[in-house]
């Protein structure tokens, strides 16, 4: 991975975590050096950083990726570029900007990142929902189009519809002429996704819903599952499947028993959904995609709960341990 050069002589607040561990690691540091940006990277004034569910797996230590410690989480950030290093074409200082990845971490009030993950953030959006469109869209597009390969006219199962990447999913797969069944854990969470997409909603909390959403296809099943909770879900997911339909697992907690025989019925298949194995191709077919989508205005993020810089411990038990997601969270910087 690239680094960040933190010689420089200004002073930030920024998250620090220390050590691997619960929410209470996040430590808000006043005196961290501001980064300065390299070859082809850019420094970003941050003003709003998206917080996202792998982020707490990575803060845990119970993900494969551990970063060395100390460390700033964060990849989801908008803001104004403040410098540029040598190289750099694509944006200028001034521009308003989104990322999909820094190098120094995004919970933070500077950070820097490759010029490649940072893109113009379009004046109809404000930084709170620039800061939602990065890990939520580029998975959702990578979930949809690059492994379940959706086609026009399928039926698709957003299994957890009212979190950043649920949305994200519902938006998208309206605008691919997908029929969109979505799911939430409660009633604020159900209007949401009804509202950005989703033609039909269910209450996953609820007994029997499951056999509510077969009834909804008029026993033919899903073609598509885009999936937030497998470790819960997954059993129950191979059970809703159409013939040749696809799970696309894009959250896990923790593990689940499945019967294989399920996927043998219908030929189904489960396929993991890692935005970081994205090629650079696909990232910028990706990107163009959701530019359109900006331009056309139905990518609108929609952002839940703000919390400042301090709060990103309570930010991290929240995104966790709600009783439902109701949009993106988000750190206000």
């Amino acid at each position: 991975m690239m680094s960040a050069n933190m010689s420089g002589s200004r002073l930030m607040r920024a998250i620090r975590v220390s050590e691997f561990g619960g929410p209470a690691v996040l430590k808000l540091c006043s005196d961290v050096p501001v980064p300065v940006p390299g070859p082809r990277q850019v420094l970003i004034h941050v003003r709003a950083c998206g917080v996202n569910p792998v982020e707490t797996y990575i803060r845990s230590g119970g993900h494969g990726r551990k970063p060395t410690l100390p460390y700033t989480p964060g990849t989801d950030v908008a803001g104004v570029v403040e410098a540029v290093g040598d190289g750099v074409t694509a944006v200028k200082a001034g521009d308003r900007v989104f990322t999909t990845a820094t190098v120094s971490g995004g919970y933070a009030e500077f950070t820097v990142a490759a010029e490649d993950c940072v893109h113009w953030l379009p004046d109809a959006l404000d930084f709170p929902q620039g800061s939602a469109i990065g890990i939520p869209y580029f998975t959702a597009y990578r979930a949809l189009v690059h492994k379940a390969r959706a086609k026009a006219g399928e039926t698709v199962l957003i299994h957890g519809a009212s979190g950043g990447v649920g949305v994200a999913a519902c938006q998208l797969s309206r605008a691919l002429g997908l029929r969109v069944l979505g799911t939430a854990g409660t009633p604020e969470g159900m209007k949401l996704a009804l509202s950005n997409g989703a033609h039909l909603i269910f209450n996953h909390r609820e007994e029997g819903y499951t056999d509510k959403i077969m009834e909804a296809t008029g026993g033919a099943g899903v073609d598509i599952i885009v999936e937030m909770l497998s470790n819960v879900n997954l059993s129950k997911d191979l059970q809703m499947m159409a013939f040749g339909g696809r799970v696309t697992v894009v959250g896990a907690r923790g593990s689940i028993e499945i019967n294989p025989r399920d996927t043998m019925a219908k030929e189904s298949s489960i396929m993991g959904v890692a935005l970081f194995c994205a090629t650079q191709e696909e990232k910028k077919e990706c990107a163009a995609l959701l530019y359109a989508g900006m331009e056309a205005g139905w990518l609108r993020p929609i952002v839940g709960s703000h919390y400042p810089l301090e709060k990103a411990a309570q930010a991290h038990h929240d995104i966790i341990e709600s009783p439902g997601a109701a949009g993106k969270i988000v750190l206000t910087i």
